[in-house]
């Protein structure tokens, strides 16, 4: 199976806030937000696999910022690691108010998919080619929490 760069599967991913996505303190519900990162996610782990995708965890959701009803959402994600089933994709959401201009880091996770062939089991994926600085820091940083999210499973047992 041939490997496949970053490039080839991320993707950015726009909307736009409406009144059904507030809660009851007047701003974008953070569900709404989680959402979003995980359709953003599951794409690019689906564009890689070329096949079916689930999410298999999401890491801890870090929310900077908050968002209103008219913001222009936009999610980034990408690729940071992929292992033989697996891969995990950071999200990053940014913010803009479409009147003054502002743009604000909105909230950003780590997502963790499985690949599944036709009859639902783990399916292989094509490796990951890393090309830049970012990318190499990137899987390394994901490499680390993936060892952390391995020795966490083990101590549960």
């Amino acid at each position: 199976m041939k490997g496949k760069t970053v490039k080839e599967s991320s993707l950015t991913m726009v909307q736009r806030m409406t009144p059904q996505d507030v809660n009851i303190a007047g701003n974008v519900h953070g569900g709404i937000i989680v959402k979003l990162m995980d359709e953003a996610a599951g794409a690019v782990a689906q564009r890689h696999a070329r096949g079916n995708a689930v999410t298999a965890s999401i890491d801890h959701v870090d929310f900077h910022s908050p968002v209103f009803i008219g913001d222009l959402v936009t999610i980034k994600a990408s690729l940071n690691l992929v292992g033989r089933t697996s891969m995990e994709i950071g999200a990053r959401v940014e913010s803009e108010n479409l009147l003054t201009g502002e743009t604000r880091h909105t909230a950003s996770a780590y997502l963790t998919y499985v690949a599944l062939d036709k009859n639902l089991h783990p399916s292989e994926v094509p490796s990951l080619i890393v090309e830049t600085e970012e990318e190499i820091r990137r899987n390394r940083e994901a490499q680390e929490r993936r060892a952390a999210r391995l020795r966490g499973m083990q101590t549960k047992r």
